[in-house]
């Protein structure tokens, strides 16, 4: 890791900190599983539901589906963003945030064992602050899981269909400096920036982006990648099974970070609590 005591980031966090982490739970009572997902500024509504029926290529094989839809609503960047009801194109950034979403979920999931259904993932970005497709599979994930559960509880499926548990870090390349979980301005001053998806045991699903300008250092690449890692390892155990999430609570969870501690001092009192 890099030395956290040279660097001090424009909110006061150190190379290898993720911003605070707070999530909600059953914020929709009729979807199967929903997760008000907080990473410092950013917050992302996400809802998780299944419904009859398959796409065409689909049909008649006795396989399930699994779709996902993202949206930045109205009032969640500093300049509107116009809704798609309302405009005559589709908004491309969203569809690939979209594609990418499920493409990540549909390696998580055993769709042989729902039937010819569709699991429809929904996150809606209510701010963005950096980081919005990453905080949007983490928690979808988390409302995943507790879809799932219900879905067992009512004998909708026989058996548990995630296979991999996920989550989704970014990491980027900011004057030299490796930093894990980038705010906006950091995204916009970054020189190369990827976000990260991978599972608990430490596989990779996929990894978006590049360099923005000067081409990056395979040694670069390594911190990027170990950084990645050691972000994502965090959000498992910020984002694990506990009891309020068994019990299938609305109440928040928080989980704060001191401004100036590095995160590694976070990692080791979770640790012990274990």
């Amino acid at each position: 890791m890099i030395d956290s005591k040279k660097t001090v980031r424009n909110d006061g966090r150190t190379p290898d900190q993720i911003r605070p982490v707070s999530f909600s739970r059953n914020i929709y009572e009729y979807a199967a599983g929903s997760v008000l997902f907080e990473m410092g500024k950013t917050k992302v509504l996400c809802a998780v539901s299944m419904q009859p029926g398959v796409p065409q290529f689909l049909r008649g094989k006795g396989a399930g589906w699994l779709t996902a839809e993202y949206a930045l609503l109205p009032t969640s960047t500093m300049t509107r963003t116009q809704r798609e009801s309302t405009s005559n194109n589709k908004d491309g950034r969203a569809v690939e945030i979209a594609r990418f979403i499920g493409r990540c979920f549909r390696s998580a999931v055993d769709l042989s064992e729902i039937g010819e259904r569709t699991i429809t993932i929904d996150c809606d970005v209510l701010q963005a602050d950096g980081g919005t497709r990453t905080a949007a599979i983490t928690g979808a994930f988390m409302a995943l899981k507790q879809a799932q559960e219900k879905w067992l509880a009512m004998r909708v499926i026989s058996k548990p269909i995630i296979i991999e548990h996920i989550a989704a870090i970014s990491v980027g390349v900011v004057e030299d400096n490796v930093f894990l979980d980038l705010n906006c301005s950091e995204d916009n001053a970054a020189t190369a920036d990827f976000n990260f998806v991978i599972t608990q045991s430490n596989k990779i699903v996929e990894m978006q982006g590049g360099a923005e300008s000067l081409p990056l250092s395979w040694d670069t690449f390594e911190k990027v990648r170990s950084m990645a890692c050691y972000g994502t390892e965090q959000l498992f155990r910020l984002c694990g099974d506990n009891k309020k999430e068994n019990a299938m609570s609305s109440e928040k969870v928080d989980h704060q970070q001191p401004d100036r501690a590095p995160l590694f001092s976070l990692k080791n009192r979770l640790q012990s609590s274990q």
